[in-house]
């Protein structure tokens, strides 16, 4: 069974570009190493500072946590953001070609 988790959260104005740097070295590991059972995307919210997460493992251990870009970009998240990440397990009702390509 899938667990499907949704993270929002928004950055220093300062830190925002920074934040999406270490977001796509998230994306250039997966890419490389292809871990199974995940599925993930990131948006960077008009407003240009709020980052809306949403991953989706078909595993009990989450692949995304046992990599090292990740981890890095975990490490000090603290002092790029301007208050605390939401994050909340979600329920898919249905979808459209959702990030189909």
């Amino acid at each position: 069974m899938s667990q499907t988790i949704a993270v929002q959260y928004h950055t220093r104005p300062d830190s925002a570009d920074e934040n999406q740097r270490l977001i796509e070295q998230v994306f250039a590991e997966l890419r490389a190493t292809a871990p199974d059972g995940l599925r993930y995307a990131v948006f960077r919210l008009a407003d240009g500072v709020s980052f809306l997460h949403i991953a989706v493992t078909d595993t009990e251990n989450n692949p995304l946590l046992g990599t090292p870009a990740f981890n890095q970009f975990t490490k000090a998240i603290g002092d790029r953001l301007a208050g605390q990440p939401i994050q909340q397990d979600a329920t898919l009702i249905d979808s459209y070609r959702f990030m189909a390509t």
